[in-house]
């Protein structure tokens, strides 16, 4: 028993600890820095999916017609998924702008809004991005930089969160992993609500997967790289409910767990290395994370008796105290980091355990429920 928990303490001590320690050793022997063309100025698609997304369609596209343009030429496509509000009103008073509107005749996903948006597009150089996410005026131009070099096929921006709580935190946490990720070959996924891809790399969102994901994971198969750019922000307000949250991470785990399931032969050492690595630490271990939170507590609930494992139970379990108020607790004690930190942590981890549950089972999606902010 005193295995079982130790080993699951060191297992989900690595994947959040170990693992940016090891990216920061890591980054030191083998950083990669990227070598970019000045004379590269293609055009670039941006392409705006979206479901009843009314009432910040406007404000999004002002945002993108305020950013600073690439010489090589710029177009805007909103693609929407069978939108029952007035989103097609609201993108039809920039049509005058350029902005090209296209809709599905029926719900089938952000995977099937995004491939009619790309089968559109004239640029060579793909930008997906939310509806929920504005931009600072250079983040484009940023973002389309690091394509200068022809070993990148893909580029993430950087998504912060405004008022996030736990969320922003686990954000910024996120945001570093990747940077590190970054500067030593490739990241292991992108910010779904603002990155772009190489035309060319760009193949069709298969149902019940992560767009975003998808996309680092094809790049680099294709023998290209996927890295992140700083200096592309953009800024989210935060799921306004706590509970919201839940059913929101459930779904992104379980179509990250599609998806790379569908690209396993990314999980063999031999053949892809550093990037392997990165997979199995930053993804699948976290994945089953919650699973070995829930081991180390069975266990050390069965080792009660001896001091230290007293204590550490102790610790345990008010930690997990601080989540349940985090959770049903009143909002004054559940904005305080001592306790929103511990909450959303066992969130993400929860959502995770549950995500592989249906993943087993055979449970996939493909429509597509924007979170609302």
């Amino acid at each position: 028993m005193e295995a079982v928990f130790w080993i699951s303490c060191c297992l989900v001590g690595y994947a959040y600890a170990g693992y940016p320690v090891v990216l920061m050793l890591l980054g030191g022997l083998f950083r990669r820095d990227l070598k970019t063309g000045p004379d590269y100025s293609p055009m670039v698609s941006i392409i705006v999916p979206v479901y009843n997304e009314g009432k910040v369609i406007r404000e999004k596209l002002e945002n993108l017609l305020a950013l600073e343009k690439p010489e090589g030429g710029l177009e805007i496509l909103v693609v929407s998924d069978c939108s029952s509000d007035e989103s097609e009103s609201e993108v039809a008073r920039f049509l005058v702008d350029g902005v090209r509107w296209f809709a599905l005749g029926e719900r089938s996903g952000k995977g099937a809004a995004l491939n009619l948006g790309v089968s559109q597009a004239r640029g060579e150089l793909i930008v997906f991005t939310d509806a929920s996410i504005l931009l600072e005026p250079d983040s484009l131009v940023r973002l389309l930089e690091p394509l200068g070099d022809e070993t990148v096929g893909c580029v993430s921006g950087e998504d912060h969160i405004r008022g996030g709580g736990g969320e922003g935190a686990y954000g910024r946490y996120e945001l570093y992993l990747r940077n590190q990720e970054s500067r030593i070959g490739s990241i292991v996924g992108a910010s779904g609500c603002f990155y772009a891809q190489r035309r060319a790399l760009v193949v069709p969102f298969l149902p019940g997967m992560a767009p975003d994901f998808l996309s680092v994971l094809v790049t680099v198969k294709e023998g290209y790289r996927a890295v992140t750019e700083p200096a592309a922000v953009g800024w989210m307000k935060a799921v306004p409910a706590r509970r919201g949250e839940f059913p929101r991470k459930v779904r992104t785990l379980l179509r990250g767990m599609t998806t790379l399931f569908h690209f396993r032969q990314l999980l063999n050492p031999f053949r892809h290395g550093l990037f392997t690595l990165e997979l199995w630490s930053h993804k699948v271990l976290r994945w089953l994370a919650g699973a070995f939170m829930v081991l180390a507590l069975a266990s050390n609930a069965a080792l009660a008796g001896n001091p230290l494992y007293n204590g550490l139970l102790a610790i345990q379990v008010l930690f997990y105290v601080l989540a349940v108020i985090g959770w049903k607790g009143p909002r004054r004690l559940a904005d305080f980091s001592l306790v929103r930190l511990p909450f959303f942590f066992c969130l993400v981890n929860g959502a995770a355990l549950v995500a592989l549950g249906k993943w087993a089972s055979g449970e996939r999606l493909e429509i597509w429920e924007p979170s609302k902010r």
